[in-house]
């Protein structure tokens, strides 16, 4: 299986840090945000990895990436996302990279500890999805479970006000090739952007979809509140008091 990192955007959400370069190299305690994610496929076993990025400091990845090697990885390579479509239109670029393969597909702004080994291992065909209890699921994807069938979500929502359940969608994604068919059914969102909800509703629909629960800490660090909660958290684990 290869990976993918979703690291687009223009980080607004974090200006002014994102005045001098791309969101995901900010730091998250010692060691650039787009480290984690790396770390997290290269615990899980994979070696080849694409990062999709965009915006006006997209150069600086290779600068600080190079080409993977001290990272774990034995293939890294880029792809530029030219406008803010979204995460299903910046994943659409990874279609060659694929060649067929699933992906795991992780967003730039995730920090986990979670060994997600065992799930890419075992992946089979369909979808796979990883959910975390939050304290504020409607700043996510939410899943709605099916009240007859606990485990079995019947639909995705996009940031509800009034959430179904206490789970987010995180950032980690299992997807065979159809994702890409499922993409191209997608239709710009009010926020002019293909979203990835649409794209795992479709695997819903088609009765593809699986989900585990992550295991161990997750958080975002696309807002300030979450990166310094995420450096608070990766300085303790790393012993620092």
């Amino acid at each position: 299986m290869k990976g993918v990192i979703l690291a687009g955007g223009l980080g607004s959400r974090l200006y002014p840090l994102t005045f001098s370069t791309n969101k995901h190299l900010l730091p998250v305690f010692d060691e650039p945000m787009v480290f984690y994610p790396i770390k997290t496929l290269v615990q899980a076993g994979i070696k080849e990895v694409l990062i999709v990025t965009g915006g006006p400091h997209a150069g600086h990845f290779m600068r600080v990436l190079k080409n993977g090697k001290e990272l774990g990885l034995k293939h890294l390579e880029f792809a530029y996302q030219e406008n803010e479509g979204g995460i299903a239109d910046a994943l659409s670029l990874t279609e060659d990279f694929a060649d067929g393969e699933p992906l795991m597909v992780i967003l730039g702004d995730n920090t986990t500890d979670a060994d997600i080994g065992p799930a890419v291992k075992n992946f089979k065909k369909g979808a796979l999805i990883f959910l975390k209890e939050v304290p504020d699921p409607q700043r996510f994807g939410v899943p709605v479970f099916d009240p007859k069938h606990p485990r079995k979500i019947i639909a995705i929502e996009e940031k509800p006000r009034n959430p179904k359940s206490n789970y987010a969608v995180t950032g980690l994604y299992i997807y065979d090739n159809k994702v890409f068919k499922f993409i191209k059914k997608c239709k710009p969102s009010k926020r002019g952007e293909l979203e990835i909800t649409d794209v795992n509703n479709f695997y819903i629909q088609s009765g593809l979809m699986q989900w585990r629960k992550l295991r161990g800490y997750w958080s975002d660090a696309g807002t300030f509140r979450t990166l310094f909660l995420a450096s608070q958290y990766w300085a303790k684990k790393k012993g620092v008091k």
